[in-house]
């Protein structure tokens, strides 16, 4: 392998790796997406498994590392390719985004993705009509909170968009999948509305990723 090459392994569908893609276009990253489904189970391949013991997406190969974990993937894109930046240099206003960002990534998503929803049918034998409604009910508790730190005006980043605006994006995107109701949340609509007007947020579509 080339190891100037960068290379995404990456499901069209996950949240985790929309975060990633994100934010490779933001800062004007050429790389390489190896498909890697979770529905088939590529993921728990032992050679995967082998550098990634989570067996999860995303993960990034880059300057000869395996990363994994979005929110540490986008920490290393952030010091490497510092412009444009994902968190303010201000502490306090760090730790606000970080803690937004988190409320995403750490609080709803673990609990919605699809290693979770399949326990619950196959242990517990939920039907999907559960599953769903398990679904909406952590994007309801979650964007609740989230909804009353947004901003009135603007992205959450001010001007440009920043972590908590990377993580908003495609938890929106699966609460739209999972026909959650977002009327109550005009705020994060807004700012979803314009970030899907920003290029780099577009192309990293689920549905854009497909067409390539």
């Amino acid at each position: 392998m080339n190891m100037t090459e960068i290379l995404l392994y990456d499901y069209f569908r996950s949240s985790a790796s929309y975060r990633v893609r994100i934010v490779l276009n933001l800062k004007g990253i050429a790389y390489t997406a190896v498909p890697t489904s979770l529905l088939d189970g590529e993921n728990k391949a032992a050679e995967y498994v082998a550098r990634n013991p989570q067996g999860f997406v995303p993960m990034l190969r880059i300057d000869g590392h395996d990363l994994t974990q979005s929110l540490a993937i986008i920490d290393y894109l952030d010091a490497q390719y510092p412009e444009p930046p994902m968190f303010s240099t201000d502490p306090a206003a760090r730790a606000k985004t970080l803690a937004q960002a988190l409320l995403i990534a750490a609080d709803i998503h673990p609990l919605n993705n699809l290693r979770v929803l399949r326990y619950l049918k196959d242990e517990y034998g939920q039907d999907q009509d559960a599953v769903d409604r398990w679904y909406r009910h952590w994007i309801t508790e979650g964007f609740t909170a989230l909804e009353a730190a947004a901003p009135d005006d603007g992205l959450f980043g001010g001007e440009r968009p920043n972590l908590a605006d990377v993580c908003l994006v495609p938890q929106m995107a699966n609460a739209r999948r999972f026909n959650a109701s977002l009327e109550p949340y005009p705020r994060l609509l807004r700012i979803d509305a314009v970030l899907g007007e920003i290029p780099a947020f577009a192309a990293a579509h689920p549905d854009a990723v497909m067409e390539v």
